[in-house]
């Protein structure tokens, strides 16, 4: 799997439609706040160009892409921290992902109500945020109240928690997310108490500003307003349209492109979504191939290649011997495995070798 990513937002701002778009999961989309009680959980594959032109080479019996999970949730509305709309039962269910996409609507429709009576990118993104360090607010002070004894008797590890929590809270109370704090901060409990609080405000977050079919290159001064506060948080921002992109959903593969390229774009919204995903979290994809299957595998940059066989399998890791690696690009020049061995394009790397996003392996390895 590639990653997850948990979707946020106000009631009636697209997200639902975004999601059926993405994953053609037929979630529930209504105009009316909480329709979505329940978590909707999508897993879809990511279109990578490469994996494709690997199996036109190759011929594969199966192509396996990677994937992205896809949990939407429920519209927040102001007081979700607090419970208003079942707000916090909502956001327990992103706990766990990887990265949020905040969805933010950039489009005026009389027949879509909003929940603020206008449309107003800055604050409905200053209003999610709010509920998220609120919610995290609520999170550290619970872990604090828990540790302050065990602190005061002079435990170590509770003082040590405590500290860092302490950052945590005066960071929360300034308004600041978690993800704001310097590297410097991230000491051995801080990272386990990230682990522990799967705190919100410390996953990364893209903003995806929900457009008229007419803004599809993302000029409207409500975009505008979305990479206003984007550039703030040093954040990714992915323009689309939910609408089309529910048309683009539902045609047949072969005919997307021509669809696209008929509105003028390149790639549908999950493919800028999921790359940009991949670069927010500093992941890379390498490949395997052979006649049986070629396949898409997603690491974190800067993944060993005995860790990057391990997610394969665990055997790979334990026994491995050597990496065989040829580039995407001199594969594709070369146009098969053994042209590219003998243009000398395939390198045997060992234990330190770092993978390289496109790189095709075959991994040697005894158990």
């Amino acid at each position: 799997m590639g990653f997850t990513c948990g979707i946020v937002g106000l009631p009636n701002v697209g997200k639902s439609t975004i999601f059926n778009a993405l994953t053609s999961a037929g979630a529930q989309a209504a105009n009316y706040p909480f329709c979505t009680i329940d978590p909707n959980v999508g897993i879809v594959s990511v279109r990578d160009e490469r994996l494709y032109k690997l199996a036109e080479l190759i011929k594969p019996e199966k192509v396996v892409p990677t994937t992205v999970e896809f949990l939407d949730i429920a519209g927040l509305v102001k007081g979700a921290s607090k419970g208003e709309g079942l707000g916090n039962q909502f956001l327990g269910h992103i706990r766990s992902v990887d990265a949020i996409a905040h969805i933010v609507r950039c489009f005026e429709d009389s027949d879509v109500v909003h929940v603020a009576g206008h449309v107003d990118p800055q604050r409905d993104i200053e209003i999610i945020d709010t509920e998220l360090i609120l919610a995290d607010l609520e999170s550290v002070e619970k872990r604090m109240d828990k540790t302050a004894r065990l602190a005061k008797a002079g435990d170590k590890n509770a003082i040590a928690a405590m500290d860092v929590c302490t950052i945590f809270k005066q960071t929360l109370e300034n308004g600041k997310p978690i993800r704001s704090l310097e590297s410097g901060v991230r000491s051995q409990e801080y990272k386990e108490l990230l682990n522990e609080l799967n705190l919100l405000t410390a996953k990364p977050v893209l903003f995806v500003a929900n457009v008229d079919e007419k803004d599809l290159k993302g000029e409207s001064p409500l975009v505008a307003k979305v990479r206003e506060m984007a550039e703030k948080e040093k954040a990714k921002v992915v323009v689309m349209c939910g609408r089309i992109e529910a048309e683009i959903g539902e045609l047949p593969e072969g005919e997307r492109l021509e669809f696209l390229k008929g509105i003028g774009l390149k790639e549908a919204g999950l493919d800028r979504l999921a790359k940009e995903g991949y670069e927010l979290l500093n992941l890379v994809t390498y490949f395997t191939a052979g006649k049986k299957e070629v396949r898409a595998w997603t690491v974190a940059k800067d993944t060993r290649a005995p860790q990057a066989a391990g997610v394969i399998h665990s055997d790979f890791e334990k026994g491995f011997i050597r990496a065989e690696v040829i580039s995407y690009k001199d594969y594709l020049a070369s146009g098969s495995e053994l042209l590219a061995k003998e243009k000398g394009f395939m390198r045997l790397e060992g234990k330190e070798y770092i993978v390289k996003d496109g790189d095709v392996i075959h991994f040697r390895f005894a158990v």
